[in-house]
């Protein structure tokens, strides 16, 4: 019910005799028609669902869930413990940032939409989180007589797993976002080693990463842009990307390979990220004192007086900014100041759906539309697609090269190309068939006796 033909609005619903699962629940994000989905109704009814199993905390993931619970959810919801302080932080900040676009919609009459509504609210997102439960890692739930499940860690993000079911005697495998085995803060993905039948992303199905060390490019860029006079502002996701990049500054000052310059984190869902990563210590890298020295090299900025303050101040700069594909949040007011000066550098660290202000970017767009006006291009756009939190395809072969069995594959969550790309290679290499299934595709996986 997502994550087909694109990156986003993640949703894969299983029916079974004992009960039915819905496995993420994630917003869709990025063009137009896209956005206009998580207006609309499932194809579902609600109540069929009996339960939800959260993969990781991104708002692609798990942004739909508030909305399921306004219109009359009231079952359980299960994902890791860190999944779960992560989903707390983000689905308060997706309902702010809703609240906050309906009343500037409203004020500066740019919506046709008379009056202009979030899609949910703060209260809609606080109800959700009472119905969230925890389990760890390994740990096999059991859900009915027939089905049970556990987490693995996949190194997308903090709490990120894949899914193992046991469903009827068959072994189903949701893969979830995995990660790069070199990640800098995390362990490398885990990998099945059985699966009857396996969902998998495609993210970057078509591509293979950069094999230049990310740290030597991001200090050019650092080191241009301090040159210029200019201002580096990097969108990024305020979880995952924006701790991880600044432990590699952190780690450039150190190896003084750029000069001290002022680092700022400007989303506060990403200081109280970064605060999360003390808590669990034992789904990362990190020692103790690298966190101490996240937080001593970097100024957090939490009010919006204060992201004005940054604005303001011409001295050269490093900004992190929610959000990762400049679909809204405090990077757009940078993005007003910034764009149209020649000296300033805007960073890509991750991928950029289709119809997002960050895909226009990687396009080379000579304009960005923010908040109803179009703001001309003339700062410098760079990419450094090693630090990218997806596997790149020769990632996705190596998470499944353990499978013993021949697998009935179906390959989600990328757009069109990508997907036919990895389709292709899993028959050339693995000699597995592949099915990338169009949205709200119903497919019969088996027949159990319960049937």
């Amino acid at each position: 019910m997502g994550a087909a033909g694109t990156v986003t609005g993640s949703k894969h619903f299983l029916q079974t005799p004992e009960m039915n699962i819905l496995v993420d629940c994630g917003l869709f994000q990025g063009i137009k028609p896209l956005r206009l989905m998580n207006w609309q109704a499932l194809p579902v009814d609600i109540n069929e669902i009996n339960i939800i199993l959260i993969t990781h905390a991104h708002l692609d993931h798990v942004g739909y869930l508030p909305v399921l619970v306004k219109s009359g959810y009231k079952g359980r919801i299960l994902m890791t413990a860190p999944t779960a302080d992560l989903a707390e932080i983000i689905l308060k900040d997706s309902a702010k940032l809703q609240e906050e676009d309906a009343e500037r919609s409203n004020r500066e009459g740019y919506s046709k939409h008379k009056p202009a509504l979030p899609l949910y609210t703060t209260k809609d997102a606080e109800n959700t989180l009472k119905l969230i439960e925890t389990h760890p890692a390994e740990e096999w739930v059991e859900l009915s007589k027939s089905i049970k499940f556990r987490y693995r860690k996949n190194a997308h993000i903090l709490g990120a797993a894949f899914i193992e079911m046991d469903c009827f005697g068959k072994r189903i495998v949701f893969s979830g976002d995995i990660g790069k085995k070199e990640s800098l803060t995390l362990p490398a993905p885990e990998k099945p080693e059985s699966a009857d039948f396996l969902l998998i992303e495609s993210t970057y199905g078509n591509r293979l990463h950069s094999t230049e060390d990310a740290g030597d490019e991001l200090s050019l860029i650092i080191n241009d842009s301090i040159w210029k006079k200019g201002n580096l502002l990097i969108p990024s996701f305020a979880v995952g990307r924006a701790q991880e990049i600044m432990v590699l500054i952190n780690r450039l000052k150190e190896k003084i390979q750029i000069p001290n310059i002022p680092v700022y984190l400007d989303t506060p869902m990403g200081v109280s990220a970064t605060n999360i990563y003390y808590k669990y210590m034992d789904w990362h890298k990190l020692t103790e004192k690298e966190c101490e020295e996240i937080h001593a090299g970097v100024k957090f900025i939490k009010t919006i007086d204060e992201s004005w303050e940054v604005i303001n101040d011409r001295r050269p700069k490093i900004v992190i900014a929610a959000s990762g594909m400049i679909t809204g949040g405090r990077v757009l007011n940078y993005l007003t100041h910034y764009l149209e000066n020649k000296n300033n550098t805007i960073l890509l660290v991750g991928y950029q759906a289709e119809g997002t202000r960050g895909r226009a970017l990687h396009e080379k767009a000579h304009e960005l539309k923010i908040y109803g006006k179009y703001y001309q291009v003339k700062a410098k756009s760079k990419e450094i697609e090693g630090l990218s939190a997806h596997a790149d395809q020769a990632g996705l072969l190596d998470w499944v090269s353990e499978i013993k069995t021949k697998p009935r594959v179906f390959i989600v969550h990328g757009e069109p190309n990508a997907s036919d790309t990895l389709r292709v290679k899993f028959k050339d290499v693995l000699g597995w068939n592949a099915e990338i299934p169009q949205l709200n595709t119903e497919v019969t996986l088996f027949k159990t006796d319960a049937d």
